[in-house]
């Protein structure tokens, strides 16, 4: 019997995933600009201005992009939906406040606010929806529940992250920030949804011409970011052994969360697909919302060490549920193999 290899197709496409995708590289290759030419003076003013406008723009396409159709299609299934948000914005806070544990030492303020701030994030979309679907789960409660993950943070993320600083002594936050979230995220996405039935079927069938706007945005509030941070001295501030701290806090905080999201789900009694579902939307978190929303909070702080540990979780997570995702799949392939009936016995 001939022995079964593994498609080269297939193991090209997995080998893709744990390669750094071309999105992190380019954060890469922005942080550095940042850290070699930091801006300052007037070119840091109206750049910073230009990056308020872009990222008006990027909440604008979000609600544009966003059907109708689906979020009521979506609204029906309640009880997978209060489960990934409770997972999104109750667990991930109490395991962030747990970590809060560990001495300064081990993990440093900057760093740790930074990780606490990431807890507090909703879920990302766009890889949500797509791990989703590769692994045979629920993609229309996927849309909706990774959509309304992000609509509900624009009031929630300011609100846990006033609440939780406080509860540690960090500070760092003002009520105001709830206010400017409104006027810069919320109002932006509220009008692309006003706007979602003229032109919301031209942008979805455009993804490729918009994607610049998706990630140029970022890419220039991480500029911005780390910028002012590289002025304050963050590279002085950690060596390479609080980084990897960090990448290990993120690693334990995905692996907690995928373990309990997969058996929780079970024990819920939720089918096979939804499990997926509440699998990959509640263990994700959103560099596309998280990257402009530090940009608002902790404006004038060092956001720098505020999206780092961010930018880190953001890679490990496609990495990792990549692979999960691979599984489903490949599960969903095997053939079931019943037992066979009975024969009847011959006197």
């Amino acid at each position: 019997m001939r022995k079964k290899t593994a498609s080269p197709l297939w193991s090209e496409h997995v080998m893709r995933r744990f390669l750094p995708d071309t999105f992190l590289i380019l954060l890469l290759c922005t942080v550095a600009l940042a850290s070699v030419a930091p801006a300052t003076g007037t070119f840091a003013g109206w750049f910073a201005i230009a990056t308020n406008l872009a990222v008006a723009l990027l909440f604008f396409l979000h609600g544009a992009r966003l059907s109708r159709d689906v979020v009521v299609a979506g609204l029906m299934h309640w009880r997978l939906h209060l489960v990934i948000l409770l997972t999104t914005f109750g667990l991930f806070p109490l395991l962030g406040l747990a970590l809060g544990y560990l001495p300064a030492s081990i993990l440093p303020k900057p760093l740790y606010l930074g990780i606490l701030f990431l807890c507090v994030l909703p879920s990302t979309v766009q890889s949500s929806i797509a791990f989703t679907s590769i692994a045979g789960g629920n993609v229309p409660a996927a849309i909706c529940s990774a959509s309304a993950s992000n609509i509900f943070g624009m009031f929630l993320t300011p609100l846990l992250v006033g609440l939780l600083f406080s509860i540690g002594g960090h500070g760092g936050f003002s009520w105001d920030a709830v206010s400017q979230i409104l006027v810069q995220l919320l109002l932006p996405f509220a009008l692309g949804q006003l706007l979602e039935p003229r032109i919301g079927n031209w942008i979805r069938s455009r993804k490729t011409l918009l994607m610049p706007v998706d990630r140029g945005s970022i890419l220039m509030v991480v500029y911005l970011a780390f910028s002012t941070a590289v002025a304050e001295g963050l590279w002085h501030m950690f060596s390479l052994r609080d980084i990897a701290v960090v990448v290990v806090a993120d690693m334990v905080l995905l692996g907690l969360v995928l373990v309990l999201t997969t058996y929780g789900s079970r024990l819920l009694g939720f089918d096979r697909p939804d499990q997926i579902t509440i699998t990959f939307c509640g263990s994700k978190k959103s560099l596309a919302s998280g990257v402009p929303m530090a940009n608002v909070i902790f404006a004038g702080q060092g956001v720098g060490a505020i999206v780092l540990p961010l930018m880190l979780f953001h890679q490990i997570q496609l990495m990792v549920c990549a692979m999960i995702a691979q599984k489903y799949a490949k599960a969903a392939r095997r053939p079931t193999v019943l037992p066979a009936e009975p024969t009847a016995s011959v006197a």
